[in-house]
């Protein structure tokens, strides 16, 4: 496995990105041609299978959704544990998740002083990756 650094760690989760939401897209963008081509026999139809093509979209979409939110929680609370058990005092309440999400890619030995500059100079996302010397990838993502 290549060794995770910031130019790599995005991921994309292929049977989703590049299967299941253009074939998504397909269909309803499919659907939609049916039903500005239908006969007024066909119209009650064409409706439904649009109705349908769109709810399948918005339900792949919502499950992606509600699957990252609970990997963000998970990493909130390990994260926080990891502060923990490295200051005794729990993590920063005004670290925002996406930085929590960005520290976790900080090696040990500059975590916690990361973790601080973070709060203290509210860095984004982007910027706390880029001030990461020792990047400790993350393998368990999906």
């Amino acid at each position: 496995m290549t060794e995770q650094n910031y130019k790599n760690h995005g991921q994309l989760v292929p049977a989703f990105h590049f299967v299941t939401v253009p074939l998504l897209l397909f269909i309803l963008i499919g659907s939609i041609v049916n039903l500005v081509h239908s006969e007024e026999g066909n119209f009650y139809s064409a409706s439904l299978l649009l109705a349908l093509s769109f709810a399948t979209l918005l339900l792949a979409f919502l499950a992606r959704m509600m699957a990252l939110k609970a990997q963000d929680r998970a990493i909130r609370a390990e994260e926080n544990f990891r502060y923990y058990l490295a200051t005794g005092k729990p993590q920063d309440s005004r670290l925002k998740i996406s930085q929590i999400i960005a520290l976790r890619f900080a090696g040990d030995d500059e975590y916690v002083a990361l973790s601080k500059k973070a709060v203290e100079e509210n860095m984004s996302s982007k910027e706390i990756k880029m001030a990461i010397q020792h990047w400790k990838g993350d393998y368990n993502r999906a």
